[in-house]
C-alpha cells in the first residue's frame, strides 16, 4: 500500500515565518534586538543549527540584521510583511494539495467500497440463483400469437422451448401446473421455467417474425 505523503513546510521555514509574523503584528520593533539562537531553540524547542537556518531566512530576505557580537536586529517591517505573505500563500497550495489528496484517499476508499458492494450482489444472485432454479418467467399471450386457443400439447410448447409451464394467469386466478391440455387463450400469462436462453426461446416461439 502507497505511504500517503504529508506536505508541510521546513521547521526553520515556519519558525523563520513566526518571528516575521510578530514583527508584522508589531510584538517587535525596527531596531529591537531579538533573541540568540540558543534562546530561540530553547523557545521553539528546536536544535541551535534549526534556529540558525531560521534567522538565515530572515537575514537573507533583508528582514533582520545579524552581526556578530550584536545578535539579531529587526531591520524591516515591509519586508517582513512580503515574506508573510509569501509564506501564507505557499501553506494555502500546501493546504489545497493535502486537501486534493485527502478526496482522491476519500474517492479510492468509496470506489471500493462500492465495487466490494456490487461484487457482494453478484455473489448473492449467483447462489441464489443456484438455490433456486425455479424462479419463473412470464410472458403475455396476445392476438399476435398463431398459437391463440391451442392447448399446450398441441402446440408443443415444451419441445419447441425446452421451457416447462408451470402457470396461467387469466383474470384474476391463477392456474398452477395447467398440464398439456391448459388452452392459451388471448390476455393470459404464461408463467414458465427453464434455462437463461429459454426466455428469448419462448417469445421467439410464441411471436414468430415474419417470413
Amino acid at each position: 500500500m502507497e505511504e500517503k505523503v504529508k506536505l508541510s513546510a521546513p521547521i526553520y521555514q515556519q519558525i523563520a515565518a513566526d518571528i516575521a509574523s510578530k514583527i508584522v503584528d508589531k510584538r517587535y520593533e525596527i531596531g529591537e534586538k531579538i533573541y540568540a539562537r540558543s534562546y530561540l531553540a530553547s523557545q521553539y524547542n528546536v536544535s541551535c543549527e534549526t534556529a540558525r537556518k531560521a534567522i538565515c531566512i530572515l537575514s537573507d530576505l533583508d528582514i533582520v540584521d545579524v552581526t556578530k557580537g550584536s545578535g539579531v536586529i529587526i531591520k524591516s517591517y515591509e519586508n517582513a510583511v512580503r515574506f508573510v505573505q509569501q509564506y501564507t500563500d505557499i501553506q494555502s497550495i500546501y493546504d489545497l494539495k493535502r486537501k486534493i489528496q485527502e478526496s482522491l484517499e476519500r474517492q479510492k476508499k468509496e470506489a471500493k467500497y462500492l465495487q466490494d458492494c456490487i461484487s457482494g450482489i453478484i455473489d448473492r444472485t449467483k447462489r441464489f440463483q443456484s438455490f433456486n432454479p425455479f424462479i419463473p418467467f412470464e410472458i403475455k399471450v396476445s392476438s399476435k400469437t398463431p398459437y391463440l386457443n391451442k392447448t399446450i400439447s398441441e402446440i408443443n410448447f415444451w419441445h419447441y422451448t425446452n421451457a416447462t409451464v408451470i402457470g396461467i394467469k387469466r383474470g384474476q386466478e391463477i392456474q398452477m401446473s395447467p398440464g398439456p391440455y391448459a388452452v392459451l387463450r388471448e390476455d393470459d400469462i404464461l408463467y414458465y421455467c427453464g434455462d437463461n436462453e429459454c426466455q428469448m426461446r419462448v417469445k421467439n416461439f410464441l411471436y414468430p417474425e415474419n417470413p
